[in-house]
């Protein structure tokens, strides 16, 4: 797939070149027997070079709505795709802990953040079980304020938990900070012009 090569080799090139963004994208197609070994190995660079935690894995069930399951061959019953979801980091999780090598620095494992499209809390409930929460579809950040009061009273210790929000180009990002992001990128949508990159790019971080 030409696109995910892309996309791959534009993570790699920003990952190599900073020590401030983090570089984590959105989900992998392959199977976890693929990309267990990949992810370490530029995590444990990144690592070595003195940016810690710096990687981590994006995961969700996916929508059916853009196509994305049927052409492939892929399963499109939303609970069968769960079911998979849940045995797949499972299986992830114990080759990270010593049946693949390398095995990553950064311990217990590399972080999981689980997308969950808003208000459904079955996803939700399944990041809770991993380290961050990404939610889509939110109407605002009072939205975003309700899920991290949610997490806070399920997670009472206060372990570490981030919590990710895209933002569109040009939003404030201190009303989603003040409710709870712990993490915000800039979300260009499906379609996005070379120009409207360009331009988040050249203003630099917010």
């Amino acid at each position: 797939m030409p696109n995910a090569l892309f996309v791959r080799c534009r993570v790699a090139a920003a990952a190599r070149s900073s020590l401030t963004v983090r570089p984590s994208p959105d989900a992998f197609t392959y199977p976890p027997t693929k990309f267990a070994p990949e992810m370490p190995e530029m995590s444990n660079r990144r690592v070595s070079e003195g940016a810690d935690r710096r990687r981590a894995l994006g995961v969700g069930l996916g929508s059916a709505r853009n196509g994305e399951f049927e052409p492939f061959g892929e399963v499109e019953d939303p609970r069968e795709r769960a079911r998979l979801l849940d045995q797949g980091l499972g299986d992830l999780t114990r080759y990270w802990s010593g049946e693949f090598q390398p095995a990553p620095v950064q311990q217990p494992r590399i972080p999981v953040w689980v997308a969950a499209e808003w208000p459904h809390r079955r996803p939700v409930r399944r990041a809770l079980r991993w380290d961050g929460l990404y939610p889509t579809g939110l109407p605002g950040p009072e939205a975003l304020a309700e899920l991290v009061s949610e997490i806070r009273e399920a997670r009472p210790a206060g372990d570490p938990f981030d919590v990710v929000v895209g933002i569109p180009p040009g939003q404030d990002l201190k009303p989603w900070a003040r409710a709870g992001a712990t993490w915000t990128f800039t979300d260009f949508g499906l379609q996005p012009t070379q120009a409207e990159v360009r331009a988040v790019i050249d203003s630099g971080p917010a």
